[in-house]
């Protein structure tokens, strides 16, 4: 039986939902129980891999540098937003009765919209830092000081906090007094704002346009510096410069690549073809497996970083062969 509150309406009484119902993936066991433990490893290793980051960063003073900074907050982000989705997410596989509260339905939607739109801002800022270390490097210290650095990423913490309290206050604005059933495995506000029984109008365009206008100017500072990026590649007169330039900003155009893919793959596809299953599938990636490639895809096309993982096993084993 729902737990339900009863609220007074027009046209008359609605019984306001107090919990939301996710479907997951599968109901067989056969199932659940291989994707719990296939989850949970991408998990643990986005935790290890993230923290890791974060504390090679901090470590090493070698990597105190602008985009060492833009990817210790990447990690932190990547952190945050999966870990919001993926323990309710592992918890369900093995539950029968996969529930979620209405404030914790709420919480989750405001943490992971506020993620979500700062790394969209946190990306294109990147994509400028690389521009301006390819095309103006004898600049680049002046330009990307400290102080600017923090500017950015603070700008893009005060982005996703308005785009996340538009999110929230819309939810809860509304009422929901018909099917508490979500077909998805975490509290998204898309599929929760057609389940609403007031109007939802205003909501669904307010989330319109802040996803356009994240999206269109997020995705155009990237488009943009990389164009610069290319043009300034392509007059390097060496194979081996261009290579040498290309490899700084390739770890960062791969993971832009997947997370603005998988983003364009769940909105942009034709209605006629639209799939439950599949942005299942495309959003498990995109919360889950995303914040886990992230870092593995920088340490592993990164020099610095690996140099650094070296000298920190180095130097554990030299204190566990004193010990």
């Amino acid at each position: 039986m729902l737990r339900r509150s009863t609220l007074e309406m027009a046209g008359g009484n609605c019984t306001q939902v107090s919990e939301f119902m996710l479907t997951g993936f599968s109901d067989s066991p056969e199932i659940q129980a291989p994707l719990f433990v296939v989850f949970l490893l991408i998990y643990v290793t986005a935790l290890v891999g993230n923290l890791g980051m974060i504390l090679i960063v901090r470590l090493d003073s070698q990597l105190r540098t602008p985009m060492y900074f833009f990817l210790s907050n990447l990690s932190f982000i990547d952190l945050c937003y999966s870990t919001i989705v993926a323990p309710k997410m592992l918890v369900d596989l093995l539950a029968e009765r996969k529930a979620i509260s209405y404030t914790a339905c709420a919480i989750q939607i405001c943490v992971f919209s506020e993620f979500d739109v700062m790394e969209c801002f946190l990306l294109a800022a990147m994509a400028y830092d690389r521009y301006v270390a390819i095309c103006h490097p004898l600049l680049y210290r002046v330009v990307m000081c400290p102080r600017l650095c923090v500017q950015l990423v603070a700008g893009s913490f005060l982005v996703g906090c308005v785009n996340s309290v538009v999110q929230t206050t819309g939810m809860l604005t509304l009422t929901f007094c018909g099917s508490n059933v979500i077909d998805l495995f975490f509290c998204d506000i898309s599929p929760l704002l057609s389940l609403a029984s007031s109007d939802s109008r205003v909501s669904h365009i307010l989330l319109l346009v802040l996803a356009s206008l994240t999206g269109v100017f997020t995705s155009l500072v990237v488009l943009i510096s990389y164009m610069f990026i290319l043009n300034a590649i392509l007059r390097i007169h060496s194979a081996k410069g261009r290579l040498k330039a290309f490899s700084t900003c390739a770890s960062h155009l791969t993971v832009v690549t997947l997370f603005y893919g998988t983003g364009l793959f769940i909105y942009l596809q034709p209605s006629t073809t639209h799939s439950r299953s599949q942005d299942k599938v495309v959003s498990v990636f995109y919360t889950v497996v995303t914040p886990m490639l992230n870092p593995l895809i920088y340490s592993l096309r990164n020099k610095e970083v690996k140099a650094t993982l070296k000298r920190v096993m180095e130097r554990k084993k030299f204190l566990l062969s004193i010990n």
